[in-house]
Order: structure tokens, then C-alpha cells, then sequence
């Protein structure tokens, strides 16, 4: 779906006077998996690899950039950590807290305006600091899985 959003979000921009932007967000499992998430940790990665592709090719009309987003607090992240699981997460991420929705959104912004008009390909990781401290305390608090 990405893949095909970008396209005629791409079809559209190229013709713009000012070209355009494409956002992806992501997720940290692009990048540090964890055990029994290998087919999130692929589609991840393989929407970084896109995005990264997609730069190369649409340049210089379209930005291509890509947001990896660290745990944020949704109703869902609660849902499958738990509430303690994602106080113990808070607690070693350097920042303090999980992410919000709206850490996202104001960086999305950023990479939608021209303020970040020479940005392309770039993976911005929104994660307050420390999600490889964060993955290790949720593996030190939820026993280990894979996957099926």
C-alpha cells in the first residue's frame, strides 16, 4: 500500500510547480528487532528501503524522506505492552516518556514544510533518545516469543 500511495501522491507532485513531499513512517524494528516480529521487522525495513529508493528516483521534484517512531503512547502500544511494560520503557528512554502522537505529527510537519526543503532519503528517528535502551527494558520485563 505504501508503494502505491506514494506513486500517485508522486504522479500528482511532479507536476506541481513546487514538486512535493512523501512522508513514510516507520518503526524502530526497521532497525533493532525484536524475537517474533519478523514479518513487522520486514515490512519496517523494506518501507525504509523504499523510501530511500524512491528519493534516488524522484529527485528533484519529490522528497522522499521516512520517520522511524519509537513506542508511542496509543491505546494499542497499552494493548501490547501493558501499562507497567511501557512505564518501564518511559523510565530508561533518555527523554523520559514515550512518545506521543503529536511528537510525530509536529515532525512530519517539519519534513512537509520548506524548512526541510534540501531533506531527501533521510530517516528521522523520533524515539526520545533511547530505543535501544527501551527495547531492552521490554525484553527484560515480558518473556521471550517468536514467531510462528
Amino acid at each position: 500500500a505504501p508503494f502505491y500511495t506514494a506513486q500517485a501522491a508522486n504522479l500528482v507532485m511532479r507536476e506541481q510547480p513546487d514538486g512535493g513531499c512523501v512522508i513514510n513512517i516507520g518503526s524502530v524494528s526497521a532497525h533493532d528487532p525484536q524475537p517474533g516480529t519478523a514479518a513487522y521487522t520486514a515490512a519496517k525495513a523494506g518501507l525504509l528501503g523504499l523510501t530511500r529508493a524512491l528519493a534516488l528516483e524522484w529527485a528533484p521534484r519529490v522528497r522522499v524522506n521516512h520517520i522511524t517512531a519509537g513506542l508511542i503512547r496509543t491505546e494499542n502500544a497499552t494493548a501490547l505492552y501493558g501499562a507497567d511494560d511501557g512505564a518501564a520503557v518511559a523510565d530508561i528512554v533518555p527523554m523520559g516518556r514515550l512518545a506521543e502522537p503529536d511528537d510525530v505529527a509536529r515532525a512530519c510537519l517539519w519534513l512537509a514544510c520548506g524548512l526541510s526543503s534540501y531533506v531527501s532519503g533521510a530517516d528521522l528517528a523520533v524515539h526520545g533518545g533511547g530505543e535501544i535502551p527501551a527495547r531492552q527494558a521490554i525484553r527484560r520485563t515480558r518473556p521471550p516469543f517468536s514467531s510462528p
